[in-house]
């Protein structure tokens, strides 16, 4: 495997870096609170991105093995981050420390840059699992895309909102799902814990032993899954509308569960058109979808 990759986008202009190795690949944006503020900021991902991979590696595992009480203990921080979070949820339902691998690398990368200089706004985005930082009077807007590259809405975020972290989670993603949601995305303090919980809210958009759900043991689609042979949704055939609100509820009744819990401060569930919101105030999340 080639090593880490840098680049600044934007025709060189320093808006943007792009960090990737293998398969972790980050678009990482900053504003800078003080003249240079950002070219450090930027270093100071690059430096800390160039061992991410390697030392996760090291540990995969362990990191692939369903969480224990007490949790196991990880010599890098990435893996620790990855094992906080996931221990928030583990008392319940199944859950390795995967569940939060690109939130946890995006809180590292931006926790790096906060500490190298003073930044009005920042964020780093591994593959839809965004870092959030907003210093006071800042703002975040983006739109939350369907499997298919639909727009499903908007997300708009504000300094005093408490959210440090945005994930998704659902079978248009990159990982196996264990239920039929067409995408969840969270809103939670900080990456990590946001991920972990668009897995689990994701897996519980479901109806088990429905006729048009294909599924298949986990590990024959990808061996080395840390689900082993765990079922994963392979199909979602034809669903009526009771059948998607059912689903639909079963999410949001986890969702709000974890609101509740204080673990998460929102979430926003799809499946084929229609759609629940679970905690954030509707300015939060602008919906383009109609509900079931």
């Amino acid at each position: 495997m080639s090593g880490p990759v840098a680049a600044l986008l934007d025709g060189g202009g320093g808006a943007r870096l792009h960090l990737q190795h293998g398969p972790i690949d980050l678009i990482i944006g900053a504003e800078e609170a003080q003249a240079g503020a950002r070219a450090r900021a930027f270093r100071a991902a690059a430096d800390r991105f160039e061992t991410v991979l390697s030392v996760l590696v090291d540990e995969l595992p362990l990191l692939r093995m369903p969480v224990t009480s007490p949790p196991a203990s990880f010599a890098g921080p990435v893996a620790r981050r990855m094992a906080d979070a996931v221990a928030r949820f583990s008392r319940k339902t199944f859950i390795t420390p995967m569940a939060a691998v690109a939130g946890a690398v995006a809180d590292e990368v931006l926790a790096a840059m906060r500490a190298a200089a003073p930044l009005a706004r920042a964020y780093v985005n591994n593959g839809g699992d965004i870092a959030l930082h907003l210093a006071f009077g800042a703002r975040f807007s983006l739109a939350m895309a369907g499997s298919g590259g639909g727009d499903l809405g908007r997300i708009s975020v504000t300094a005093g909102d408490g959210i440090g972290g945005i994930a998704t989670s659902g079978r248009g993603g990159r990982s196996l799902s264990m239920g039929i949601a067409d995408s969840v995305t969270v809103l939670g303090a900080d990456a990590a814990t946001a991920d972990a919980a668009a897995t689990l809210i994701a897996n519980a958009v479901d109806l088990p032993g429905h006729g048009a759900v294909g599924r298949c043991p986990a590990n024959e689609r990808q061996p080395e899954s840390d689900l082993g042979a765990r079922l994963v949704v392979t199909r979602v055939g034809p669903l009526s509308h009771r059948d998607v609100g059912m689903a639909l509820n079963r999410g949001a009744e986890l969702a709000e569960d974890y609101r509740a819990q204080g673990l998460i401060l929102g979430a926003a569930l799809f499946l084929r058109g229609k759609s629940r919101l679970v905690g954030c105030a509707p300015a939060k999340i602008a919906r383009r979808v109609e509900h079931a």
